[in-house]
């Protein structure tokens, strides 16, 4: 009766079956006790960790456009346009007409599998990786199948350092994780897309300049899209991570006025026709590429439901594919005027509030690289998650720190390590409780 898109069991797997009834033992342990009953590292949601953006002013502001319904399957180009500009605070130069607005970071997955793949296709993701990922494929009848994030030595000095790097004094991390780029070379033949994500969750691995071009030449060579889930990308730890975007367009100041008008005819702007001037280099890569983001993580607004996907396209082939890409979104038209009025509002407090949760990450990091040796803890170049490597079963490992610590965490296999003894922490829990927790996990 069911789609075969759905697992065959829908049921918990036995491990997590088990976690919830150790939660629940836990609960009812500390029932009566005056503190948490268990503090959760797993936490996931700015809103649940106390990082709230203030909505007043902006529901205030948006309120006089929600019963508005002005439907444009791309989105609405004011919001679009509010998009073009957190892209400029940070030195990216896209156009609106680059922009596509989604419900969400998952539903831009969506729409660029209907859009370019088949039943059958396969979706390079990387290992270790967001279980998520596998779910959205096998939704839209598509398989997933791994690259890989290694481990790697570091040998460089303490003098090396980032000037703005906060790896505590003495502590220079000496193991990372990098893109594998062999493991790229055993994709499937039926692989249409790549899927990087920088930062990553859970490694905090961030894409290099380096292993960018590897990615690129990869695509291009055979044909694939590249897509960029960076919607951990305004939480960088170091001045030594660059937006993916940097590699494709490059830094340049001004090129686009405010009122949409190149300022550059030649550099890099394209005229699409109807004033639609398209920010396209002559000589860039000759793939398209996608980056994914949304008010989830800009604004710590999940509940808003807006995410977006700005892209780049060869000049031959853009036009066909933003055409493609409307025909997809104005099939469901998901996208509500209440949370576009809302991203209009919101983005330009984008910078302050990820400032504001930057040093938290930043803090809690810190004492995470001061409780565990970096060969058991390796260097989170950005993001909201670290992972350490406690050397036991990591199912057991999770059960035993809930019930004996209460504290509850990750267990590496939900993340497909292929070793044991992983575990994965949100970096976002309150810095003083993020302490304790570090504190009883090393007793």
């Amino acid at each position: 009766m069911l789609s075969s898109r759905l697992p065959k069991d829908l049921s918990p797997s036995p491990f997590f079956a088990e976690l919830e009834r150790a939660k629940a033992d836990v609960l009812a342990e500390c029932a009566n006790a005056d503190a948490l009953p268990f503090i959760d590292m797993t936490v996931s949601s700015p809103v649940k960790a106390g990082l709230l953006v203030d909505l007043d002013d902006a529901v205030d502001e948006g309120r006089k456009v929600f019963g508005n319904w002005n439907p444009d399957a791309a989105g609405w180009k004011s919001a679009r346009e509010a998009v073009v500009e957190y892209y400029r605070e940070r030195g990216g130069h896209f156009t609106a007409g680059q922009i596509i607005l989604t419900a969400s970071t998952s539903e831009a997955y969506s729409v660029l599998f209907k859009t370019f793949c088949d039943p059958g296709d396969v979706i390079l993701t990387p290992m270790p990786g967001y279980p998520l990922l596998d779910t959205l494929a096998q939704l839209e009848h598509l398989e997933c199948a791994p690259y890989f994030l290694k481990l790697k030595r570091e040998t460089a000095s303490s003098a090396a350092r980032s000037r703005n790097d906060k790896t505590p004094a003495g502590k220079t991390a000496k193991f990372r994780f990098v893109l594998d780029s062999d493991s790229l070379l055993a994709a499937p033949e039926h692989a249409k897309i790549l899927l990087l994500v920088s930062p990553h969750n859970p490694t905090g691995h961030c894409v290099s300049r380096e292993e960018w071009n590897e990615a690129v030449r990869f695509c291009e060579e055979n044909n694939m899209i590249l897509v960029v889930d960076e919607v951990f990308g305004d939480y960088a730890f170091s001045d030594k991570v660059s937006r993916t975007w940097q590699y494709v367009f490059g830094e340049r100041e001004n090129v686009i006025l405010d009122l949409g008008v190149p300022s550059a005819i030649g550099e890099g702007i394209w005229d699409a026709g109807g004033g639609d001037f398209i920010n396209l280099p002559e000589n860039g890569p000759k793939c398209p590429i996608f980056w994914l983001n949304g008010l989830s993580k800009a604004v710590g607004s999940p509940q808003l439901k807006l995410g977006w996907m700005a892209f780049y396209a060869p000049r031959e082939n853009f036009e066909e594919i933003r055409a493609a890409l409307e025909f997809v979104e104005d099939a469901y038209l998901s996208v509500s005027a209440p949370a576009q009025a809302l991203g209009i509002s919101l983005l330009p407090k984008a910078a302050a509030y990820e400032s504001k949760v930057l040093d938290r990450l930043q803090q809690n990091w810190q004492t995470l690289r001061e409780a565990f040796p970096s060969k058991y803890c390796p260097e989170v170049l950005g993001g909201w998650y670290a992972v350490v490597r406690l050397g036991e079963d990591d199912e057991e490992l999770t059960l035993r720190l809930l019930r004996e610590k209460h504290v509850l965490v990750q267990p590496g296999f939900f993340f497909d390590f292929d070793e044991d003894g992983w575990v994965v922490m949100s970096l976002l829990q309150d810095p003083a409780i993020f302490k304790e927790a570090i504190q009883r996990i090393k007793q």
